[in-house]
């Protein structure tokens, strides 16, 4: 996940760990040689446009309102078509409430029509204050839950990890995020929940109280699951 910091004093630039505690607990109870925590890139605002979520101080959100307003009315200048028009003037209407782009519902086919548009405000916007920069674990977590993220883990062995995807992720493409392989050769999903793990006591405990579950590719994955993906190889 890239994070586009727009001018946060504060928040360091380049690969960043997220110290989930979550996977701390986890690493207490299942002995692995390895912690690894989710990662994030954090880029500045040259490079903010490639982002997948834009951190921005509360008092310069209008800021990014204004560049999009710029664009989207230079874009207009331009006489495009009726279907792009249309939609410009839709997205113009919310950025003069001060509004952000990201709020206005778009059909696949609108999406696709702006795709190579220089947009801030299309992405998850996230507004922090100058005291939130103080503790960075704390607000790395809160953008990655602003951004619509979770994290999955799986523990054992060489390594226990925290994966980020996307909220709302199947067990199927939670999977590629370890190995395409094992996207391509899926056959279950074994989840524990994160509750049940602790409560039992760690994963043998969890599996011998019956807390583990089979599930299929089309489960979605809820936020600090323990997972373990069977596949064919």
């Amino acid at each position: 996940m890239k994070i586009g910091v727009m001018e946060v004093p504060g928040i360091p630039l380049g690969r960043q760990n997220v110290k989930d505690s979550r996977l701390d607990q986890a690493d207490k109870l299942v002995q692995a040689k390895k912690k690894t925590y989710p990662q994030v890139e954090v880029v500045g605002a040259e490079d903010a446009l490639e982002a997948d979520t834009i951190v921005v101080l509360k008092e310069n959100r209008l800021d990014l309102v204004l560049k999009d307003l710029e664009f989207v009315e230079t874009r207009l200048g331009r006489s495009p078509e009726e279907a792009e028009k249309n939609l410009l003037n839709k997205m113009k209407a919310v950025l003069e409430k001060e509004g952000f782009i990201s709020g206005i519902e778009m059909t696949p086919g609108e999406r696709e029509l702006i795709s190579g548009y220089g947009l801030f405000t299309i992405k998850p916007v996230v507004e922090v204050s100058s005291e939130e920069v103080e503790n960075l674990t704390a607000l790395f977590i809160r953008i990655l839950q602003d951004s619509g993220f979770i994290c999955f883990l799986t523990v054992g062995d060489k390594e226990n990890r925290a994966w980020l995807i996307k909220k709302g992720s199947t067990a199927w493409e939670a999977s590629g995020a370890i190995h395409s392989d094992i996207q391509k050769g899926f056959i279950r999903a074994e989840i524990i929940s994160f509750n049940d793990f602790i409560q039992a006591g760690g994963e043998t405990q969890a599996k011998q109280a019956g807390k583990m579950r089979l599930e299929s590719k089309e489960y979605i994955m809820q936020d600090a699951d323990l997972a373990n993906f069977r596949f064919n190889k």
